[in-house]
């Protein structure tokens, strides 16, 4: 029979995959004697069987269950719905990976009216129980039975105006228990039933509900987001209550060994008294520094800093814990690896390196990837900022520089980002529904809630900038608009705040580009020694390639150059070609462009400083340059010497009715050979010139013919090219070496790749067209399918962001295979948007890709994720 549930003793670190991260640390921490509440974790693997089983928990795993209930009621010495000593739980999911507040958690469960007298009695503490019993209500109706909690928070409300009263602990027990009633009859009118008095029911609902929670809207987008696999399942953590909200000599926190935002060593925290943990993350009240805690608790402070020390040295990482204090007694609830900001994350690696606590292997397998790019963006202009006078502070939860109109929903900040405004999403405070909306926001600022509150930590994580408890705020979301500093705000308004300092301004500030030093540097530093494979850009302006260039670029790994042809005047040479009758006109028109273009290559040339530049020939369909303007179609017949009808004409001959299958790339070169013939002038003619200007440069030129899935298609257009190429050799009285290779993102391509490398020097996979015509998806319109996919788990996660490596990733495999079979020198990359996705560039190490290429400003992530791959092969 297999086995369902562990008892904390029963388990460790090393079980991360089957007890969760929380179940696994629960059982770590128990192991070297820290102050635990005990309990049981109901494995990963049972939420699989859940789903299974068609989310049915079987009588084998209930079974289990309730078996570990007896065990945890020996150990703690308490039962469920007992007279005496009644058992009270919490239960909390426990993915795997960490995925703060994007599931569900229940407290307080096994209370009853009955259970509460005797809790109220013996305890001596009416207050207490009656506020337990509303909250586990509350928790139970909404996560449970999927009542809305904001039914509840409005009878709060009525409640605390009716009392004359601000905050929930100055109700008292009278007042708690008119509560409690009135959320049961919400719950009765709701649901139609009876709230549960029977404690092992209250449970398997409970545990239901959190392997329910793994399937909700906001953990699916996260794990979308963070590639955390469906098929994990999340594990259930079934622990004995200990109660920070007994009144003033109690309190619960969240801590970290090291402050989240900046990496400073340190204790970094929030603390309330006479509160559960649950008040603290959702920022219902504005919590106090951890500091504060030395003063009321100077006892179980002193223990708590000496399992701070204990759980760093021992997890060697900044620890985020959550704890509370019973009457002066510490109790530790959870520890995980802490969420940190960027910036954080490289000085917490940098900083446990000089403490003799990690390699620097280690650190940089410690850095996420993706997280780089928060380091990379603008930050506010330091003149503009200094001339700028704040109109209030608050907390600087997650830095970064924001600025946007203001929106008050998550919905509206979805809808406003889709038709591309930049807008800064402001609430009274976030919950887990709102991630969809804090995602394509610049930036979040809430009215409540601390440091570790659920807008801090979720935005800290997806690298977005937050400003939290800002009290000053008088909110009135009904109506969208807010006051602040004398001055109302409405939706379309413009702020701006610093995610650092906690600063907020009225209307824009201009940002500059991020600089990139110290500890980035260092940690840069040793990816470069560790990878294997080069890291290039995508570049197509002087301007990207020097950015690129600054983070580390080694070459350029895709040039659009029909991206050039919109600068200046010289589009108008391009209509003129597109609009010509003879092989003499369109070569007149390319005539005015091949000097320009030939501009453009010295530039980028210049911009990589001898690293290799691959160009790839014009690829779109002309149907994409034709004008579409009556003004514009009226000058471009004046040029032709045509009428305007025959220009309409011939824009409407272009039309095609699938234009990512019709003509263009290599067909354009094979319809048009004066295009690849003006092409190939321009790139030689540019790489002799700044040769000629840096002789200690080797410049080898690497022409890339697109779209090719015939063997006869590539030697065609290569003819042209070679032919036109050793002719400006030959001319210009030089020697110089180039290349000729293809863009395989035609699956025929990947299928004949040993033919095709009889005439290709090089491959580079084009994964955004590969994926379009591997899945038979258009990357343009699979956005009106695609949520249905991920609801429906036909695919975890968008292909043409994270590369699919069962389909598409086995054609690149067998094209690179095939084609060093026949041409060993034959280099290979790939220049699609999966050339910076970190699990992307993991998987084209694995397949013996010599480099990956990706827009300027992922360049550092590829490093990083490319240094992290060869580590992890090495250790295979």
């Amino acid at each position: 029979m297999a086995k369902w549930v562990y008892l904390f003793t029963e388990g460790d670190a090393g079980m991360r995959n089957l007890l969760g991260g929380k179940g696994a640390n629960l059982a770590e921490m128990t192991n070297i004697g820290l102050p635990v509440p005990q309990g049981f974790t109901i494995t990963t693997e049972a939420c699989t069987q859940y789903y299974e089983d068609g989310r049915e928990i079987n009588e084998e795993i209930q079974g289990q269950i309730n078996e570990y209930i007896v065990k945890m009621e020996e150990i703690t010495g308490k039962k469920f719905g007992d007279t005496e000593n009644p058992l009270l739980v919490s239960v909390r999911s426990g993915a795997r990976a960490s995925m703060p507040g994007m599931m569900d958690t229940i407290l307080n469960l096994g209370l009853n009216e009955t259970v509460v007298d005797v809790l109220a009695q013996k305890s001596g503490n009416a207050r207490w129980a009656w506020d337990c019993y509303r909250r586990f209500i509350q928790m139970y109706s909404d996560v449970v039975m999927e009542v809305g909690k904001k039914y509840f928070e409005k009878l709060i409300d009525e409640m605390k105006e009716k009392k004359g009263v601000k905050l929930d602990v100055e109700l008292d027990a009278d007042d708690l228990k008119e509560l409690a009633n009135q959320f049961k009859a919400e719950y009765k009118e709701k649901i139609g039933a009876d709230f549960p008095d029977d404690p092992k029911e209250q449970l398997m609902g409970a545990i239901k509900a959190v392997f329910r929670s793994w399937d909700n809207p906001r953990a699916n987008v996260y794990r979308r987001d963070n590639d955390i696999p469906y098929s994990w399942g999340t594990a259930v953590n079934v622990q004995s209550m200990a109660f920070g909200n007994m009144g003033d000599d109690c309190g619960t926190g969240v801590a970290f060994t090291r402050d989240p935002a900046t990496g400073a060593k340190g204790l970094f925290g929030e603390f309330l008294t006479n509160a559960q943990g649950e008040d603290v993350v959702a920022g219902v009240r504005t919590p106090m520094h951890i500091s504060e805690m030395e003063e009321k608790f100077p006892e179980a402070f002193k223990q708590f800093k000496e399992v701070c020390e204990t759980l760093e040295k021992h997890y060697r990482d900044m620890q985020d814990m959550e704890f509370t204090v019973e009457h002066g007694k510490l109790f530790m609830l959870q520890t995980r690896n802490g969420k940190r900001t960027a910036k954080a994350a490289l000085k917490i690696a940098c900083d446990l390196v000089d403490e003799g606590m990690r390699t620097p292997e280690e650190a940089v397998a410690m850095i996420e990837p993706r997280n780089l790019d928060a380091l990379l963006h603008p930050t506010f202009d330091a003149a503009a900022l200094k001339a700028a006078t704040p109109i209030a502070k608050a907390l600087g939860a997650a830095p970064g520089a924001a600025c946007g109109k203001i929106v008050f929903t998550a919905e509206d900040a979805e809808s406003w980002a889709a038709r591309g405004e930049k807008v800064v999403l402001v609430r009274l405070e976030t919950s887990p529904e709102d991630i969809t909306g804090m995602k394509v926001s610049q930036g979040i600022l809430t009215v409540r809630g601390g440091m570790t509150s659920h807008a801090a930590v979720v935005a800290r994580g997806m690298g977005a900038c937050c400003v939290s408890g800002c009290g000053d705020i008088i909110m009135d979301e009904a109506n969208k608009r807010f006051t602040l500093a004398g001055k109302e705000y409405h939706e379309g308004d413009v702020i701006s705040f610093d995610g650092s300092t906690g600063c907020i301004y009225d209307g824009a500030i201009p940002t500059v580009d991020a600089k990139i030093a110290g500890d980035f540097d260092r940690i840069m530093g040793w990816a470069d020694e560790y990878r294997t494979m080069k890291v290039r850009t995508n570049a197509d302006t002087p301007t990207d390639a020097k950015k690129a260039r600054e983070l580390g670029a080694e070459g350029i790994g895709l040039c659009r150059t029909e991206h050039m042809f919109f600068e200046g005047d010289r589009i108008d040479a391009f209509r003129e070609m597109i609009c010509s009758d003879t092989v003499e006109e369109r070569e007149e028109a390319l005539s005015k462009i091949l000097p320009l273009q030939q501009g453009d290559f010295e530039q980028l040339y210049e911009a990589m400083e001898g690293e290799p530049v691959t160009i790839r020939f014009l690829d779109p369909p002309l149907h994409e340059f034709v004008p579409t303007e009556e003004e514009d179609i009226k000058k471009l017949a004046e040029a032709k010497g045509k009428t305007v009808a025959d220009i309409k004409a011939i824009i409407d001959s272009l039309h095609e009715f699938n234009p990512m299958l019709g003509h263009r790339g290599c067909r354009l070169a094979v319809t048009y050979p004066e295009i690849a013939k003006m092409q190939t002038a321009a790139v030689i003619r540019a790489a002799i010139n700044v040769s000629k200007k840096h002789p200690d440069w080797k410049i080898v030129p690497e022409i890339m013919i697109p779209l090719v899935g015939d063997i006869k298609e590539l030697k065609y257009v290569k003819n042209i090219v070679v032919e036109t190429a050793d002719a400006e050799i030959k001319a210009a009285g030089v020697e110089m070496e180039y290349e000729v290779g293809t863009m395989i993102e035609v699956p025929r391509a990947a299928l004949t790749a040993d033919k095709i490398a009889e005439e290709a020097e090089f491959f580079c996979f084009g994964t955004n067209d590969l994926t379009q015509m591997t899945y038979g998806f258009s990357r343009d319109d699979s956005s009106k399918f695609m949520d249905a996919y991920f609801d429906a788990k036909i695919i975890e996660n968008d292909p043409f962001a994270r590369l699919d490596q069962s389909g598409v990733g086995q054609l690149m495999k067998m094209a690179i295979e095939k084609g060093k079979k026949v041409r060993p020198t034959l280099h290979c990359g790939i220049c699609g948007e999966h050339g910076g996705d970190p699990s992307s560039v993991e998987f084209c190490n694995e397949i013996g890709l010599d480099y990956v290429s990706c827009s300027p400003f992922r360049v550092p992530i590829a490093r990083l994720a490319a240094a992290q791959a060869a580590l992890a092969q090495k250790a295979k």
